[in-house]
């Protein structure tokens, strides 16, 4: 991707809502990210779920989850005041659906949650998505951290 394809980087919003997705720590920090993977929405909406209440996970700061795939009716996560999630329909997410997937990333990061995970539904083309979020403008915005694999 050249650097004409990134988009500006993203600040966050002053004018935002107060509460965890806006503490100070998490504006001067990447945000730690995991991209999560597993057969089906379920498998992953359950591992990421389980990420959640484990007992190193700050319970007072925000998450955020994007989904890849529509829930088959068993939701496990339900937002909140400390959890925000998209949900984006199945596609490549550095090819086809790179658009949607730039989108809904920024509009999460503007909220600046504390912790972000991503749910893949293919792995294909993990290690370009994997290189997408490490370039700029969100090589500043994001720490990848290991795959949580459901």
């Amino acid at each position: 991707m050249s650097g004409s394809d990134s988009p500006a980087p993203v600040p966050a919003d002053p004018a935002g809502p107060a509460g965890p997705f806006t503490s100070g720590s998490s504006s001067r920090h990447p945000i730690p990210t995991v991209l999560v993977t597993g057969p089906s929405v379920a498998a992953r909406e359950a591992a990421i779920a389980k990420a959640l209440q484990h007992p190193a996970t700050p319970r007072s700061d925000g998450a955020a989850v994007i989904l890849e795939g529509l829930p088959d009716g068993n939701v496990m996560l339900e937002a909140s005041d400390h959890l925000l999630i998209s949900r984006i329909a199945p596609g490549c997410l550095c090819c086809a659906g790179n658009l949607v997937m730039r989108v809904t990333l920024n509009r999460l990061l503007r909220q600046r949650p504390a912790r972000l995970f991503i749910g893949i539904a293919d792995t294909t083309h993990l290690d370009q998505l994997r290189s997408w979020l490490s370039s700029t403008p969100y090589d500043q915005l994001l720490a990848l951290t290991p795959d949580l694999h459901s």
